[in-house]
C-alpha cells in the first residue's frame, strides 16, 4: 500500500502568526491520510515546533532548498539548516522554481543529492508545458526530467523519495488536468519508473498530482488508482477547504 499524501505548498502566503493560528485550528481535527505542510520559511521553526509538541501528526517541510551545505549565497538555505529548523521534507524542482527562476534539471539533481544528504523526503516535482500537451509529446518533456533529475541517484534513496505530477498549464490558472488525464499521465509516469528502475520501486512510490487541486476536484482525482495524493497550492492556504480535501481520503 502506497502513502496517501496531501500536501500544502503555501509559497509566499501567512506570517508566523498565521501559520500558528491555522495550526491550532486544525489540530482539532481527524482526518485519513498525511497531511504534510510547507510554510515560507520564516515560519518554519514554529510550525515544526508546534506539531512536535502537541503531538500533531502534520509534517513541516521547506518549499526549496540550495544545492550547496553551506556557502556565500545570499538569500538561500541549505538542506541541513532545513533539517535543524524541524523540517522533514522539501519540494524540489517545482515548477515555478523552473520558470521563475531557471532552476535546470541539473541544478534540481544536485537539490535532490543534497536533500538525501541532509535526511529530507523530498517532493520531486516534474511535469509538461502546454506546448508540449498539445503537440503530444508531453511523456518525453516529463521523462526527461525524471531522468536528468535522477541522474546518479542510489535506487535504495527511492523509499525516501515522493514524486509529484504538476502540468505547468494548470498551476495557479484554474484549469486542473481532469482526473482522467491526470491518471493516465500517472500512470505513464508509473510505467517509465518500472521500465528504468523496475517494478518494485515503481509500485510503492508515491506519486503525488498538483495543479489547480481543490475541495471539489480532490475526490475524483483522488479516486484514480495511480494517484496516490495532491499537492496543492491555493485550496490548502484555508482550514476549511484543506479539511474539506484531506476528508476525502480513502484509508
Amino acid at each position: 500500500m502506497r502513502k496517501k499524501i496531501i500536501a500544502a505548498n503555501w509559497k509566499m502566503h501567512k506570517t508566523v502568526e498565521q501559520t500558528t493560528d491555522f495550526l491550532r485550528e486544525i489540530a482539532s481535527h481527524d482526518f485519513p491520510g498525511e497531511a504534510w505542510i510547507a510554510p515560507p520559511f520564516t515560519a518554519l521553526h514554529t510550525a515544526a515546533e508546534f506539531v512536535r509538541s502537541r503531538g500533531i501528526k502534520i509534517q513541516i517541510g521547506g518549499q526549496n532548498m540550495h544545492e550547496a551545505s553551506h556557502g556565500a549565497f545570499t538569500g538561500e538555505i541549505s538542506g541541513s539548516m532545513l533539517k535543524e529548523a524541524g523540517a522533514t521534507f522539501c519540494i524540489i524542482g517545482h515548477s515555478e522554481r523552473r520558470n521563475l527562476f531557471h532552476e535546470s534539471d541539473h541544478q534540481i539533481n544536485a537539490k535532490l543529492k543534497s536533500a538525501f544528504a541532509a535526511g529530507l523526503t523530498p517532493i520531486f516535482c516534474i511535469g509538461e508545458h502546454e506546448a508540449a500537451r498539445d503537440s503530444g509529446e508531453f511523456m518525453e518533456q516529463i521523462e526527461l526530467q525524471i531522468s536528468s533529475g535522477l541522474l546518479g541517484i542510489e535506487t535504495s534513496c527511492f523509499k525516501r523519495m515522493v514524486f509529484a505530477y504538476e502540468p505547468v498549464w494548470a498551476i495557479g490558472t484554474g484549469k486542473a488536468a481532469t482526473p482522467q488525464i491526470a491518471q493516465e499521465t500517472h500512470r505513464r509516469i508509473r510505467s517509465y519508473i518500472a521500465k528504468r528502475w523496475g517494478d518494485s520501486i515503481a509500485d510503492t512510490l508515491p506519486l503525488l498530482y498538483g495543479g489547480s487541486a481543490n475541495e471539489a476536484n480532490a475526490g475524483h482525482l483522488l479516486s484514480e488508482s495511480d494517484i496516490d495524493g495532491l499537492l496543492i497550492g491555493g485550496a490548502s492556504l484555508e482550514v476549511k477547504s484543506f479539511l474539506a480535501i484531506l476528508s476525502q481520503v480513502k484509508p
